[in-house]
């Protein structure tokens, strides 16, 4: 879904590594400097620090390669953390439950959730969007001169906080951001446990034949890692059911409106069968926009 000899990962750990690859998060509007939104003991802001993103790090670790079956490569099984060469330049949401408790009892802040945020006006300038290592978005970003962008990625949640208050306060930061930046689009890539597609039969189906992105907005994976996601006939599944056995993320991109492009990836190094989620604000419910940030006239003008 988402490779360094072993060497490299003991510099990492002696302090060798350039410092360039851990720099400061960037300055951001006044608006994402403090909390976005909290919820009792849980708070969602964007990290502040590089000790909040290798936070962050570790707790993608902690989800994809401890919990979702990933393979490390032996920077990652040496550091613990997930990362990558887009987390450089990259915004890092978090959730922090501020009555975390260590393995003694000691109550010490902890990162429970995190999503990474990527504009477009940063990926034209560094490395593009990481859904293009899977999807060719060329064209959608071609169609769309001038729009602004943002891809959603590597979002993780600790087993224990799978709940409603933590993706609520995740989506609060995801509307503040997207006001603050006068985002047009959501894009990203969501992902079904466990890298055979046809285990996916019919949650990739029903997504195909009753969410799928179309005309100015439609998305197709990569020629050499598309599989095709209408495996079953519309009749062949009951789609409340089918509806009912998604991922909680990806039911919640649908309520809000998302739109599946066309053809799903099998990533095998982290155990997946990814999706790719498009999402226009314009187009986006309101009534949800309304709930997790604020009436929607309040986006500002472009």
């Amino acid at each position: 879904m988402w490779e360094l000899a072993p060497e490299i990962g003991r510099k990492i750990i002696a302090g060798a590594f350039p410092i360039k690859a851990f720099r400061k998060p960037r300055a951001v509007p006044d608006t994402l400097s403090g909390t976005l939104g909290r919820v009792g003991a849980l708070e969602v802001r964007l990290a502040a620090t590089r000790k909040e993103v290798r936070k962050a790090q570790r707790l993608r670790f902690k989800v994809f390669f401890g919990e979702g079956g990933a393979i490390p490569d032996p920077k990652a099984a040496l550091t613990r953390r997930d990362a990558d060469k887009f987390d450089a330049f990259c915004d890092h949401l978090i959730v922090i439950d501020h009555e975390g408790k260590t393995r003694g009892g000691k109550i010490k802040p902890t990162v429970v959730g995190a999503y990474r945020l990527l504009r477009s006006d940063v990926a034209i300038k560094k490395r593009g969007f990481y859904s293009s290592t899977e999807y060719d978005i060329a064209p959608l970003l071609a169609r769309h001169p001038g729009k602004r962008f943002l891809e959603l990625g590597r979002s993780c949640v600790l087993a224990a906080y799978r709940g409603k208050k933590t993706i609520e306060l995740l989506w609060k930061g995801i509307l503040a951001y997207i006001r603050a930046y006068n985002i047009d689009a959501l894009i990203g890539c969501a992902s079904l446990e466990g890298s055979n597609p046809l285990a996916h039969a019919v949650a990739l189906s029903f997504l195909s034949h009753h969410a799928a992105a179309a005309g100015e907005w439609s998305v197709r994976a990569r020629r050499e890692l598309h599989v095709p996601m209408n495996m079953l006939e519309a009749s062949a599944f009951d789609p409340r059911k089918a509806l009912a056995g998604l991922p909680p993320l990806i039911k919640g991109y649908l309520r809000v409106g998302a739109k599946f492009g066309d053809g799903a990836v099998a990533d095998r190094k982290f155990n997946t069968t990814d999706v790719f989620v498009v999402m226009p604000v314009a187009e986006m419910d309101a009534r949800y926009l309304e709930f997790f940030g604020g009436p929607c006239s309040e986006r500002r003008a472009a």
